[in-house]
């Protein structure tokens, strides 16, 4: 009788990467570890593994948060708002957020630590000044496209792994957006970190499963 510890040993041994795959790296930046001015705790621990994971694919994406000084998601932009309250918008609610990864800042640097070479495209997000964005694919407002998708598209990607920083906001709405639009999408959760605000990463594993997102272990990957 094999152990429940030696059954998911080897469920996480039996996963083949499909021939048109990526993985997306989702905002490895110094803002969001440790020292940074949006840190999550324990984050930078995640890098070494992302490091190894990337190696096992051909088709690499990252992400980085790109925000001007005057961006709308942050607390010092507005009066009388502190950090993690909530205003409207007209795309709906927004988070308010410390101030962080401004453009052109030791804090929107990647992590020294992130070693990908073979990267090929660097999405940048968050720039517009009115409008924040979390996905990779889409802007907070839904309407305003990154061109990610047409980029894998355009290189027949149909299925993509998704990794980094924060599991609840940016790797969860990246997610639901890549299968939106048609991906085979899986989330490497322990390649993962979460700010985990007032439960946000319960309901974001929740609304990922209900939408089809697959939740899987590095061991199945690197095995």
């Amino acid at each position: 009788m094999l152990k429940s510890s030696d059954q998911s040993r080897m469920k996480h041994n039996m996963h083949t990467l499909p021939k048109h795959a990526a993985l997306i790296v989702v905002d490895v930046q110094n803002g969001f570890t440790p020292g940074g001015n949006l840190a999550v705790a324990g984050a930078d621990q995640i890098i070494p593994l992302i490091n190894r994971l990337a190696r096992q694919f051909e088709r690499v994406v990252l992400t980085q948060d790109w925000h001007p000084e005057q961006h709308i998601s942050f607390a010092d932009n507005h009066e009388h708002k502190a950090a993690f309250e909530t205003i409207e918008l007209p795309y709906g609610t927004q988070v308010l957020w410390p101030k962080h990864c401004v453009q052109g800042t030791q804090d929107a640097e990647f992590h020294p630590d992130l070693d990908i070479p073979a990267a090929q495209l660097i999405i940048r997000k968050g720039f517009h000044p009115e409008i924040d964005s979390y996905s990779a694919f889409m802007e907070a407002d839904r309407t305003t496209p990154t061109g990610l998708n047409g980029y894998l598209k355009e290189h027949q990607v149909d299925t993509v792994y998704i990794v980094g920083i924060a599991t609840d906001f940016c790797v969860a709405w990246t997610a639901l957006d890549a299968v939106a639009l048609g991906f085979n999408t899986y989330v490497i959760e322990d390649a993962c970190k979460a700010i985990d605000l007032q439960g946000s990463l319960q309901h974001a594993w929740q609304s990922m499963s209900a939408q089809g997102v697959q939740r899987i272990h590095s061991d199945a990957i690197l095995a």
